[in-house]
């Protein structure tokens, strides 16, 4: 797309010339300015479009291709065995045991496998019968893999024959027998091998020179994925060598249960709620797809698989794919899964006329989290040439594929509630009836309360908690969260009322990450918080209506202060979500100590920072006093306004969703049972909410 630059002190009015930005002192923006891209140098010029980017993402969608296309043979009958190998030269390779890309003479002295691997969609996934469904479509993978490598080598078991070729810089070609590179289009016959065996080895070196210099393969990441298509394909065996580094690490991964051992490895340790439900159901539906120019109608026949099944628990997981392609970002058959999960759940829910729900009337039907509360899921949907949003096939797009999942997942789950499927068992439905009811009256309770409390709030500051300090200025204002009343009372006198308002938290915070929305509510300080601030609380949350424009934490500079900011923090992340993401969420950094110099007073903040002032001091032979401050409750008025109330002397830390990132296993750990990893965790981390920030 060309950007223009228009002249607004010209007088030309509506005829004013429109000037292309790139002619800008840049030179004459003529046809000799137009550049075409040939062969795979569109691929280097723009590798983002193609593998998502140039750091670790991409360097390992590289290795994502070759292990796709391998994969497609195993699902398609031919073979059992892939091997993915990590080299210590920085090179990858898969070795499958497929029908093996063909060899023969495809375009002059050109061999398709030359073709393959230099020419942009080109495959043998388009429609032709080669494949039934694959999780390839562009036609681009092979050949991306080789734009983006300095080196490549192939070898192809087919015809009783080993046959070879190699690429350096994208040129075909082979190296002779003094070692030299050749270049040239004829494959090289390296061995010979039983008629019956077929497969294909595929190396390369990515390019150093298109690569991030930090990018690297994740062997844990691969083995990963890995894991999850071996439940795809069940039967199939993958084995992984890293041989990178001494010890060489190898091991081999095949599953025969499918999706229902995926959904037990997902579910972990929580307790089961009901049975596990598998759903298996076959649809066609018809589709406009370009044949020789012109649109034309064809019919798919697409397979869906679920596996499913609920938990004591609170989040959902639901993994999707489409044929072996896994499919983080959803798409039209998560959509059609989702729907027909709410519906069955509405229809099992109103078959059952739950005592507890009648009391809720109108409100009495589950919304998708309800639904999805605790659940624990696997979607694959299996059809031919799927349309993915994207070349890194991270979101299906085919339109059909929700009706069709929609319908078969919406009828297997009415067979299930009614008890007329063969897995079904009164025992299990009426357990997860149990849950989602429970779900539903939660949701309803918490939003009933929380509107009470917004229209009281609503009626002035005695709608407010009865410990809120509250300021005079709003939205404009900030609330400060302290710990506890020894530090309300300085906070209190030391701000500034007009702007400043102080909520002091008493008695421990709800973990918001482990309860339920009626735990969350019930707690004191949790509902303090919500009516403090104004917006409400979860989905309901409005941040138009907050009543703070900032919301900074204070607390004291140890373990236990760590501790209350994480969970408050937690229930922050769980419930007003949106503050993070407007980034109106901050930590008051506190001193740890102060040096008297004189009649001069300096303020550290880390063990570090002090140590390092002693040295100067001790070098300087000055005399000084050093205080060591516990908590905000053992500064006077002064050093609590200079410290972490003064705007133009304290320290900062916003803390949003995206730098929050890396404190996303600090909520998980403190959701766990387990005391001392958490306490390590926040010994380790307590200082790493965000970056920091002067204000």
């Amino acid at each position: 797309m060309s950007m223009t630059t228009i002249d607004p002190t010209a007088d030309d009015g509506p005829n004013r010339p429109i000037v292309p930005a790139a002619a800008a002192g840049t030179g004459v923006y003529d046809a000799d300015a137009i550049e075409v891209l040939e062969g795979l140098e569109a691929v280097r010029k723009r590798p983002g479009m193609y593998i998502g980017g140039t750091g670790s993402g991409g360097l390992t969608h590289l290795l994502w291709e070759i292990i796709d296309n391998a994969v497609d043979e195993a699902a398609a009958g031919h073979g059992k065995l892939i091997e993915v190998s990590f080299h210590g030269d920085g090179s990858y390779e898969v070795a499958d045991q497929g029908r093996g890309i063909p060899v023969d003479i495809k375009e002059g002295d050109v061999t398709a496998l030359e073709v393959v691997f230099t020419e942009l969609h080109a495959g043998g996934k388009f429609g032709n019968g080669a494949y039934g469904a694959s999780g390839g479509l562009h036609g681009v993978g092979a050949s991306v893999v080789n734009a983006l490598s300095s080196r490549m080598e192939v070898e192809v078991d087919r015809n009783g024959r080993t046959h070879r070729l190699e690429f350096r810089d994208r040129e075909a070609g082979n190296t002779d027998a003094a070692g030299r590179f050749r270049r040239g289009h004829a494959l090289k016959i390296v061995g010979k091998v039983s008629p019956k065996r077929t497969g294909t080895r595929v190396r390369f070196w990515p390019d150093a020179d298109v690569f991030d210099a930090d990018a690297s393969i994740s062997y844990a990441e691969v083995r990963e994925r890995v894991k999850q298509t071996c439940f795809l394909v069940p039967k199939v065996k993958i084995s992984l060598t890293d041989r990178r580094r001494e010890p060489i690490t190898s091991e081999e991964l095949m599953s025969s249960g499918g999706l229902a051992d995926f959904v037990e490895q997902l579910r972990g340790d929580a307790e089961p709620v009901g049975g596990l439900i598998e759903l298996h159901g076959t649809e066609d539906f018809t589709e406009q797809v370009p044949v020789d120019g012109q649109l034309t109608e064809v019919v798919r026949h697409c397979e869906v698989d679920v596996a499913m099944r609920w938990c004591a628990s609170f989040d959902a997981r639901i993994v999707s794919f489409v044929n072996t392609i896994p499919t983080p970002d959803g798409g039209t058959h998560v959509a059609g899964f989702e729907r027909a999960l709410t519906t069955a759940v509405n229809g099992a829910l109103a078959d059952a006329d739950l005592r507890k729900l009648r009391r809720l009337r109108d409100d009495a039907r589950a919304q998708r989290d309800d639904a999805q509360e605790g659940l624990v899921a696997v979607v694959r949907v299996t059809f031919p040439e799927p349309q993915f949003r994207g070349q890194t096939k991270r979101e299906l797009g085919t339109p059909p594929v929700q009706r069709t999942v929609n319908n078969i997942v919406r009828d297997g789950l009415r067979d299930w509630f009614s008890g007329t499927s063969a897995s079904s068992k009164r025992t299990h439905v009426k357990a997860v009836l149990d849950k989602i009811s429970n779900a539903v009256v939660n949701r309803v309770t918490t939003r009933r309360a929380l509107d009470e409390r917004r229209k009281a709030a609503a009626l002035g500051s005695g709608g407010m908690p009865a410990k809120l300090a509250d300021c005079r200025l709003h939205p404009g204002g900030e609330l400060l969260i302290v710990e506890g009343d020894s530090a309300a009372g300085p906070a209190k006198r030391a701000r500034d009322s007009a702007w400043q308002a102080v909520l002091p938290l008493r008695g421990k915070v709800v973990n918001a990450g482990k309860g339920t929305a009626k735990a969350v509510l019930d707690n004191a300080e949790a509902t303090a918080l919500f009516t403090a601030v104004g917006g409400g609380s979860g989905p309901a949350f409005d941040l138009d209506q907050t009543r703070y424009s900032r919301v900074v934490l204070l607390a004291d500079a140890d373990v236990d202060g760590s501790h209350i900011r994480c969970l408050v923090l937690t229930l922050v992340y769980h419930y007003m979500r949106p503050l993070l993401d407007a980034g109106r969420v901050f930590a008051a950094q506190p001193p740890t100590h102060a040096f008297t110099i004189g009649q001069e007073k300096r303020f550290v903040y880390a063990e570090a920072e002090r140590d390092t002032l002693i040295a100067e001091l001790d070098a300087a032979g000055r005399r000084y006093r050093l205080t060591r401050f516990k908590g905000l409750g053992e500064m006077d008025d002064a050093e609590l306004f200079e410290t972490t109330l003064n705007p133009e002397t304290r320290v900062l830390r916003q803390i949003t969703v995206g730098d929050a990132r890396a404190a996303q296993e600090a909520f998980e750990v403190m959701m766990g049972a387990a005391v001392d990893p958490r306490r390590t965790f926040i010994v380790a981390h307590s200082s790493s909410y965000g970056h920091a920030l002067d204000i």
